[in-house]
């Protein structure tokens, strides 16, 4: 990084509230906010003020394979932290808390996954959630006919045309995706969780010295409730008015791992 004066920055477009593409072109939300923060923390470290930003979207399919393989220096998304994973990348600190659901259009009579037996679901390619429907649905031994999408507009889309009868994803972000529709009043989030995902902002792995930047700045951000700060202009209720405060186990995840010096 210090080498070429660059950052890559590798991003999602449309992962609400968490990076997407604001109205001048350029990446925002809540987990680019922090990675900004962590950003200023590695210029300091190497002594570059001017360090260069450069903005790579990347999509649920292409995000780990470009941290694995060095395109990207720092990844700010929506990207769950699990064990398999880590074989390839690292993580920061867990930033925010979330799951699986569904959601549909309301009158659809969804509810639950069991009711989408014989019926229709959109999926993300790559994602812990096309995981957790299928896991599901052999579970209860149902048959759900599955449209496989590349992104969040993609199976939204597919959504308000009627193709599918759902789409599954981590509920903050079905709650985003309805705040930015054109009829929010249409859709529903509903059911259970039907995963548990972590998010934590991606980082190289065994680059520790690098990572241990990221996980100091972090830290400093949930023990001066600074980072509680990001998350309340992103979710109280925010530009994306998306209403979602702060939930207990997200202020005890931030309290935990507000690590001393």
């Amino acid at each position: 990084i210090k080498e070429r004066g660059t950052i890559n920055m590798g991003h999602r477009e449309s992962s609400v509230p968490f990076a997407y593409i604001g109205s001048d072109g350029k990446p925002i939300g809540y987990s680019i906010d922090l990675c900004m923060k962590v950003i200023d923390a590695v210029k300091k470290e190497i002594g570059v003020s001017n360090l260069r930003i450069n903005y790579v979207p990347v999509t649920s399919q292409t995000r780990i394979a470009l941290m694995a393989n060095g395109t990207i220096d720092i990844e700010c998304g929506s990207t769950t932290n699990n064990l398999t994973r880590q074989k390839q990348v690292d993580y920061l600190p867990v930033t925010f808390i979330t799951g699986t659901k569904i959601a549909s259009k309301k009158g659809s009579g969804i509810t639950e996954i069991e009711d989408l037996d014989g019926k229709t679901i959109g999926l993300s390619l790559g994602t812990t959630n096309e995981k957790a429907v299928k896991r599901e649905a052999a579970r209860l031994g149902i048959k759900i006919r599955t449209i496989m999408v590349k992104d969040h507009p993609q199976g939204w889309l597919a959504l308000e045309s009627g193709r599918a009868d759902a789409y599954a994803s981590d509920h903050v972000l079905l709650y985003g995706l309805i705040s930015k529709s054109k009829n929010p009043s249409q859709f529903q989030v509903t059911g259970r969780f039907l995963s548990y995902d972590p998010y934590g902002i991606m980082v190289p792995r065994n680059d520790s010295t690098y990572r241990r930047i990221g996980i100091v700045t972090i830290a400093d951000l949930m023990r001066s409730g600074e980072a509680k700060q990001i998350y309340d202009k992103w979710f109280n209720p925010g530009p994306t008015k998306i209403n979602m405060p702060i939930s207990d186990t997200l202020r005890v995840a931030f309290q935990i791992q507000a690590l001393p010096h």
